[in-house]
């Protein structure tokens, strides 16, 4: 429920105050007579409540009346977009050293993989209007899930994809690229993307990737590719025989930055990397805002007056006040 005129609510205010005021006005009226024994027989007599019944009736009535005068409303909404989306393809690696915990996430350390995860989702929940598909990739290339609008079902792939579920011995980013550009060649958008996330370099697949850009050239799709981790070196957990994390061995980061950003720039993407969590975060920011999706949107609303629902029962209250005041509630002049 909303209200046409909102700022009459203000006049509520005024009640307690009159209410205040009317207490104020002084002694209450008194007759005058020769002799108490005229009234002897009434001393007993309790002061009655009628007043402050009357004086209720009359602020209920006022209060409804200006609700009244406010103008309440329900309201029925309806939105109709029709957008010009964007399929998107992200190809996500899943090799062993996406296990490294370098970055940090509220105090948590966070794996390379989980952090790819998260970032991903959040991009997913600003792409309401897009058709977005995953592909998983390690020694080989997998589709995980299809360009699809039904985000729910992408969201909960997302969640399966953990390390050790495919083969992680190696890295195969030109056979990611390929399978990827082949689900977008499928697709008749006017605009196509790829982001490819990434923390080493090719050593598997029968593509190599510059092959598979040139591939995503002729066809038109875009490739933003994203560098995962630290420069340097990145710390692997080693774990005891009950599963937990027992300390933390250094292994050397070895990504192909020549290469990621040769496939940027024959796409026409750009190249960004990784190395903490903000700017994992500011890079899909700057996606979004740098692949806008068109949309016209067109609202209607239709409203259900209520205003003769307070209306009627304020000018009952008036008649009833009126009518108590002059019959059973009369007082002496």
């Amino acid at each position: 429920m909303t209200f046409g005129h909102p700022y009459f609510l203000l006049l509520l205010l005024l009640l307690p105050v009159m209410a205040w005021l009317k207490g104020k006005r002084g002694q209450p009226p008194a007759f005058v007579y020769s002799s108490v024994q005229l009234v002897r027989t009434i001393l007993n007599i309790t002061r009655t409540r009628s007043g402050r019944l009357l004086a209720a009736l009359r602020s209920l009535t006022l209060a409804v009346l200006i609700l009244a005068l406010a103008q309440p409303r329900l309201t029925w909404s309806e939105t109709k977009i029709n957008a010009s989306g964007i399929d998107i393809a992200v190809a996500l690696d899943m090799s062993g050293s996406m296990a490294s915990e370098d970055f940090v996430e509220h105090g948590q350390r966070v794996n390379r993989l989980n952090m790819a995860k998260e970032v991903l989702k959040k991009f997913v929940g600003k792409r309401p209007s897009d058709r977005i598909g995953l592909v998983a990739f390690a020694t080989k290339a997998y589709i995980a899930a299809p360009p699809t609008l039904d985000h729910d079902y992408l969201l909960q792939r997302i969640d399966q994809l953990n390390l050790g579920a495919i083969d992680d011995t190696h890295t195969a980013i030109g056979s990611a690229i390929a399978t990827a550009v082949n689900r977008l060649r499928e697709v008749k958008a006017k605009s196509k993307i790829l982001i490819l996330m990434t923390d080493g370099q090719n050593n598997s697949g029968e593509v190599d990737p510059l092959t598979a850009a040139e591939a995503a050239k002729a066809l038109g799709v875009k490739v933003y590719t994203i560098g995962v981790g630290k420069r340097g070196m990145a710390p692997m957990p080693q774990y005891d025989w009950s599963g937990h994390v027992a300390g933390y061995q250094m292994q050397p980061v070895d990504i192909d930055e020549d290469t990621l950003q040769k496939i940027a720039d024959m796409t026409g993407g750009k190249y960004y990397r990784a190395d903490n969590a903000k700017k994992f975060n500011s890079i899909y920011a700057e996606i979004n805002k740098l692949e806008k999706t068109k949309a016209s949107i067109r609202k209607f609303s239709h409203y259900e007056e209520l205003f003769a629902w307070l209306t009627a029962p304020g000018l009952g209250l008036v008649l009833l006040e009126m009518l108590l005041r002059n019959t059973l509630l009369r007082r002496l002049p």
